[in-house]
């Protein structure tokens, strides 16, 4: 291994380490799947066993798909809703107002749909809060429905339950959020992350709402067939909405591992014909004109149908992607395109806020700690993974509303923030909250900012101490200009999708030298990197003109860097060729 950047700071301010990897097991992986020892390198570091490669390479549904049945609950969910769809009793969805929930209440409603049911629709703006409410259930009364799904939400939603229970609804929960020992009183519980499940395929854990669903839908299905339903009905092709679960499991931020991988690798294949129309719209609304991937799913399509839920009405995801009328859904995704512009406004001027805060006022810890009465509760959590980014400290970022403070945080590797959370609501610093290690969501009375900021800030010095934190980027390979090619660039492709739990592959490129540097959009590097091995390819660094990187590439004038950063294809104008997206550059002393 290239030794010429260890222990030796970035100018984008990192430290750069090689994935550690069994070098045995990638040479296994190498020759019994006849792969470049770089790729077999990859997968050997992401902790597959040698079995698990041939599933990781090629996933697919029939092999990673377990019996339906295996989840507890799953088979009196299944019983129960064929029944309701048989007896034509009025079905209603109650769903979330993120990606997944709108994904997950289109696939179930679109499934309900072709078997003859039209269900009721509800999903909760913002302000409503999350998960079902007693709001719903009235709504749904009044319009004679008395059996209700709950997808992506409910789990834990047991006083509303209760009344909806005394108000002789049947309810069935289909879920992955985590759960408590304590189920809600219900009929069914469909959810992987159940405390009493058996863990025979600890993949089906890492599934989206939207998986659940699809999983769910089998099993309808085999139910329906059993009870001879499709000798009077056509029986509908479930593959068809397999791309809508690839939509939510990419935006939901769940590991693409296992059955995952197979969902989006196939959702990918039944997104590029076009059947959905409002899918299709959007497509052609966001401009993609290249073949889709999983980046398009997380960072092109998923924010658009996100920001319905963020700032504009929540409603309008499912709408769009249930909708079977191609003008409707051109209205609703030109609707979407509009909120996301808001969205982009809104959380530009809070970040501006916030970054003021920060910067204006010497910081007593190690954190970032914002908060303010104008700013929107729909954009706290993506404003707070941006100062993650930029300080590299937990970020907690608060809108402080009529009634209450709602806050979101986001973390960095060494604190546990479910942790902090859990231990910040038994001390009577917030009124409620909860997450994972990474991400959480909090609220608490505004008279208690001030002790919760000291809580967190002593918390997270505790966990860090008071040195200052250096970022570590980590590099799956390092190789010489020459061997970023087109060869290579074919290998890797084959370890797509990439996502949560399953990176796009770091490379670091040693001693090249920057050509051609130029500015180019809106403080955006282009050059092309050449190295003493003859080997020359074009290159890309985004959004580095105002920081150390920008300059020094512009600057370079024959010096020798290391570069680290993701090849890709470039097919522009028909070309099959190779660029390099430079995310960090270190001067070779």
């Amino acid at each position: 291994m290239g030794s010429s950047f260890e222990n030796v700071k970035s100018l984008g301010g990192n430290l750069w380490k090689t994935t550690p990897v069994d070098e045995r097991k990638a040479e296994v992986i190498a020759q019994r799947f006849n792969l470049p020892l770089l790729v077999s390198r990859i997968i050997a570091s992401r902790g597959l066993d040698v079995s698990e490669v041939e599933n990781f390479l090629n996933p697919k549904l029939q092999n990673l798909l377990p019996e339906p049945f295996v989840l507890k609950d799953m088979q009196t969910a299944a019983q129960k809703i064929a029944q309701a769809i048989m007896q034509g009793r009025k079905i209603a969805i109650i769903g979330d107002y993120d990606v997944d929930g709108a994904t997950s209440s289109s696939v179930l409603r679109l499934f309900l749909e072709s078997v003859g049911v039209n269900p009721l629709i509800h999903i909760p703006e913002r302000d409503e809060g999350y998960g079902p409410s007693c709001l719903a259930f009235d709504e749904f009364a009044a319009q004679g429905a008395d059996f209700v799904i709950t997808v992506d939400c409910g789990t834990t939603a047991f006083d509303v339950f209760d009344y909806a229970k005394g108000k002789g609804f049947e309810v069935i929960v289909l879920d992955h959020h985590e759960a408590e020992a304590k189920l809600p009183n219900v009929s069914a519980v469909v959810n992987p992350k159940r405390l009493d499940e058996e863990n025979d395929y600890p993949y089906l854990k890492y599934m989206a709402a939207v998986g659940v669903v699809f999983v769910t839908i089998v099993a309808i299905n085999r139910e329906l067939r059993q009870k001879g339903f499709y000798q009077t009905h056509k029986e509908p092709n479930l593959i068809q909405w397999l791309d809508l679960v690839a939509l939510g499991t990419v935006c939901d931020v769940v590991p693409l591992l296992g059955l995952n991988r197979a969902f989006v690798r196939q959702g990918l294949k039944i997104m590029a014909q076009h059947h959905n129309i409002g899918l299709k719209a959007l497509i052609d609304k966001s401009s993609i004109n290249e073949a889709l991937g999983a980046f398009h799913l997380g960072f092109v399509l998923g924010p658009r149908i996100n920001a319905c839920g963020r700032v504009g009405e929540a409603a309008l995801g499912n709408r769009l992607l249930c909708s079977q009328d191609e003008f409707q859904a051109s209205m609703l995704a030109d609707k979407l395109n509009e909120f996301n512009t808001q969205r982009k406004e809104i959380e530009g001027y809070v970040l501006e806020k916030a970054i003021e805060m920060l910067e204006g006022t010497p910081q007593t810890y190690p954190i970032a700690f914002v908060f303010g009465h104008d700013w929107h509760q729909g954009v706290i959590g993506i404003v707070a993974g941006k100062l993650k980014e930029r300080y590299h400290v937990p970020a907690f970022v608060m809108s402080i509303e009529e009634d209450e403070v709602k806050g979101s945080a986001r973390s960095i590797p060494g604190i546990d923030l479910g942790a902090l959370i859990i231990a910040a609501k038994e001390g009577g610093y917030i009124t409620k909250g909860g997450g994972h290690t990474m991400a959480a969501g909090f609220s608490l009375e505004e008279d208690k900012i001030e002790d919760f900021r000291r809580f967190v800030g002593e918390y997270v010095e505790r966990q860090l101490g008071h040195e200052a934190i250096t970022p570590i980027l980590e590099a799956d390979g390092v190789l010489d200009a020459a061997g970023a090619n087109v060869d290579l660039a074919d290998s890797l492709s084959q370890l797509e999708p990439y996502g949560a739990g399953n990176s796009e592959p770091k490379l670091i490129l040693e001693r090249v030298r920057i050509n051609k540097p130029k500015l180019v959009g809106s403080g955006h590097v282009s050059c092309y990197l050449s190295s003493a091995n003859g080997g020359s390819l074009k290159a890309m660094a985004f959004r580095v003109a105002d920081t150390d990187i920008g300059p020094a590439m512009l600057n370079s004038h024959g010096e020798s860097f290391n570069v680290i950063g993701v090849l890709r294809h470039d097919n522009w104008q028909g070309r099959n060729s190779v660029q390099f997206i430079i995310e960090d550059v270190m001067r070779v002393e």
